[in-house]
C-alpha cells in the first residue's frame, strides 16, 4: 500500500526541487544593479499614492466575502449536474432544498443592504 504513494512522493520532491532551484539560481547568477527607481515600491505596476495605512471600507471586504460564499456554492451544482440522471427525483428535491436555502440567504443579504454601494 505505501508503494502506491511513491509517485506522489516523487512529484512532491520534484516540485520542491524545482521551486528551490527557481529561487536560488537567479539570486546567485542574476545581475545586481540596484538604483533608487528599482528599489521604489509599486503595486500592480503603478506607483503608490497616499499613506500606506489608509483605511479600506469594511464594505469592500463584506462584498468580497459574500461573492466568494455564493461563488463557492455554485461549484456544488456541477457534480449534481453530472450525476443528475442517476439521482432521479430525490436528487432534484435535494437540489431544490439547497437552492431554496441559498436563495433565502441571498434575499436576506439583499434586504439588509449588503449589496448596496452608497
Amino acid at each position: 500500500m505505501p508503494v502506491d504513494y511513491l509517485p506522489i512522493l516523487i512529484l512532491i520532491l520534484v516540485a520542491a526541487a524545482f521551486a528551490v532551484i527557481a529561487l536560488v539560481v537567479p539570486f546567485y547568477l542574476g545581475p545586481r544593479n540596484p538604483t533608487k527607481v528599482k528599489s521604489d515600491t509599486y503595486e500592480s505596476g503603478k506607483l503608490p499614492y497616499g499613506d500606506a495605512r489608509r483605511q479600506v471600507p469594511v464594505h469592500y471586504y463584506m462584498v468580497a466575502m459574500l461573492f466568494m460564499m455564493f461563488d463557492i456554492e455554485v461549484v456544488f451544482l456541477y457534480p449534481w449536474a453530472v450525476i443528475f440522471r442517476q439521482l432521479k427525483v430525490f436528487g432534484l428535491l435535494e437540489m431544490g432544498v439547497f437552492i431554496a436555502i441559498l436563495l433565502t440567504g441571498y434575499i436576506y443579504i439583499w434586504k439588509k443592504g449588503a449589496l448596496e454601494w452608497n
